[in-house]
């Protein structure tokens, strides 16, 4: 059989679960033990409101806390909200049993902040976007928090 290659940027909904199932599959043949994936968001929103202005997205998964996304808005930056917002993500990812916890962010972006709070550069990708680094970054809860 040779197969029909679609190349498509709106995809059915089923489809993303046609590739993840098998991947599923894949990865505990192979790991040996199940992803054991959790969302955690941490939601920054308007008191009045209730409409979401930032806060911290991310997924803990073979012990490993994912932060997929951080923002706060510039009239709460260099407050403190960010730094609680990482340690309340980090602390949930340790009672979630999490060993660490890895990032990415860009040159233009927070490195020095991630670097304050423990995280280390481990990959770059030079000129990405161009002119720019795009940077991953972990942080080892063992060596830094005492974790398990």
């Amino acid at each position: 059989m040779t197969p029909t290659i679609t190349l498509t940027d709106a995809p059915e909904a089923h489809a993303r679960s046609a590739i993840l199932a098998p991947l599923l599959r894949f990865n505990l043949a192979g790991a040996g033990r199940a992803e054991d994936y959790r969302r955690l968001a941490i939601l920054l929103s308007d008191p009045g409101t209730g409409e979401v202005l930032g806060g911290l997205w991310g997924e803990a998964m073979y012990s490993h806390l994912h932060v997929d996304l951080l923002f706060i808005p510039e009239p709460l930056r260099r407050t403190g909200i960010g730094r609680r917002l990482m340690g309340d993500a980090e602390a949930e990812a340790i009672r979630r049993l999490c060993r660490g916890a890895w990032l990415d962010t860009y040159s233009f972006q927070a490195r020095g902040f991630y670097e304050r709070l423990g995280y280390a550069v481990f990959g770059t990708i030079e000129d990405y976007p161009p002119g720019h680094r795009r940077l991953f970054m972990k942080k080892d809860f063992a060596a830094v928090d005492g974790a398990p």
